[in-house]
């Protein structure tokens, strides 16, 4: 676009002028561009002397440059600007996606969120019969951020070793996208404002057990690994810490009943890290890792160790009824679902082969949130079973039958009482096999 800017032009100047304008310019090959010395240039100049010629190949490949011309003509790169302006927004962009995916690598966000899962579900079952959304909505949040900040800190710490295995070399610090310094801000910045998130949010209590877990995670399981293979049992309590924090969020309190998704995680675990550390162990050998598979060549004690766990998970459904946590159908659909995976485990225990130990990683994938899915759906509130108990009060009409209904309805109201004051652990009912992190079972 071209406009006049300093003064009138003569009627001489206006004819050079028009001639100018509609007359195309000459096509060189040149790529010199011949800049004006001046900003104005005198009138008294001849014409052939004063007008610059730009070659449109040139102006091409500089669309920012702007070139001002004689007769106070001046000419404005407007779309060089926008470009340049378009250009800057498409960098910043770029740089701040890159950053984001680093952190969501470092914060391993799909794990986070499994996590994340495991606490709301133990707040649900915490809640009663009235579930404070907002509260749990605060829980979940700020579970995800301690989280990750566990598992950021986890990447800085083995970063050595991540470098490497091939099924971790690529992410962010040994890859060398983001420094050390960087990642150690970022898990201290989510750490601090996810534990004062819970902490203002929800209660102290659930604050303790998220910081308890993120040291436990960072800082006494991270280097375990390195050292023992009693590792995979520190790292199956960090991994059954979350949905006690839930419960204690909604609950403001531990109780014994609170106790069943925890102790279902613990033994969930093992069967599950068996069967990563036996499909890995290649690659955990490369790293450095002590983990309980490179000790056994074989197998045998791997999947024996497995197959054990597994039937630890058994009589978790019918405690969870027993416990009035939920209903009877929970308890038969867990046996099921229980015996489902514990299959897997045998067949891997007989025959020891890659495949049966993927068959069994993905049946504890499935088996996790089936459980806790059932756990929801059949949870019992304190609102519905005191209304099943009324319906079974009014339901029979005969004096002699309501008499002794009542008798039963009592004595089940005095069993499950008694049941609940008896502060038994989840274990108790499991095998009598030592557990470093577990209390002893009590008969």
């Amino acid at each position: 676009m071209w406009r006049i800017t300093r003064r009138h032009l003569s009627p001489s100047k206006q004819t050079h002028l028009i001639s100018f304008l509609t007359s195309p310019p000459p096509i060189t090959t040149t790529t010199s561009i011949i800049h004006s010395s001046s900003s104005s240039i005198p009138i008294s100049q001849p014409y052939s002397s004063t007008i610059p010629r730009i070659s449109s190949s040139s102006a091409q490949s500089n669309p920012d440059y702007s070139a001002k011309l004689g007769f106070g003509i001046e000419r404005t790169g407007r779309e060089g600007l926008g470009l340049g302006v378009e250009r800057v927004g498409g960098d910043l962009v770029g740089r701040v996606w890159g950053y984001g995916k680093c952190y969501w690598e470092l914060s391993k966000a799909k794990l986070s969120m499994l996590v994340v899962a495991t606490s709301g579900t133990g707040h649900v079952l915490g809640s009663g019969h009235t579930i404070d959304l907002p509260g749990l909505c605060w829980t979940c949040a700020g579970t995800m951020m301690v989280a990750a900040a566990a598992n950021s800190l986890n990447q800085v710490f083995e970063v050595k070793n991540d470098a490497k295995m091939k099924r971790t070399q690529n992410r962010p610090l040994p890859s060398g996208r983001i420094s050390v310094s960087h990642a150690l801000m970022w898990a201290s910045t989510v750490g601090i404002v996810g534990t004062s998130l819970l902490a203002s949010k929800a209660n102290m209590l659930a604050a303790g057990l998220a910081a308890s877990n993120l040291f436990l995670y960072a800082f006494l399981y991270t280097p375990l690994k390195q050292i023992h293979p009693v590792n995979t049992w520190v790292g199956a309590v960090v991994g059954a810490i979350p949905p006690l924090l839930g419960w204690a969020a909604a609950s403001g309190n531990i109780s014994l009943n609170g106790l069943i998704l925890p102790a279902a995680l613990y033994f969930w675990q093992i069967p599950h890290f068996m069967a990563l550390a036996y499909l890995c162990r290649n690659d955990y050998a490369a790293g450095g890792f002590k983990m309980f598979s490179l000790a056994d060549a074989s197998g045998r004690r791997t999947a024996l160790v497995a197959l054990r766990n597994c039937l630890y998970l058994v009589p978790l459904g019918y405690l969870a009824y027993e416990w009035g946590v939920t209903s009877g159908w929970f308890c038969l659909e867990s046996s099921l679902l229980t015996l489902a995976i514990t299959a897997t485990a045998l067949s891997f225990y007989f025959d020891r082969s890659t495949k049966n130990a993927r068959r069994m990683f993905h049946a504890s994938l499935l088996y996790l949130p089936v459980f806790m899915g059932g756990l929801i759906f059949h949870r019992l509130s304190d609102n519905w079973d005191h209304h099943m108990d009324n319906g079974l009060t009014t339901t029979v009409h005969n004096p002699n039958y309501i008499e002794r209904d009542d008798n039963v309805e009592s004595s089940r109201k005095q069993k499950k009482s008694t049941s609940r004051t008896q502060r038994r652990p989840p274990v108790a009912y499991a095998s009598a096999a030592p557990f470093p992190f577990l209390p002893a079972p009590s008969y």
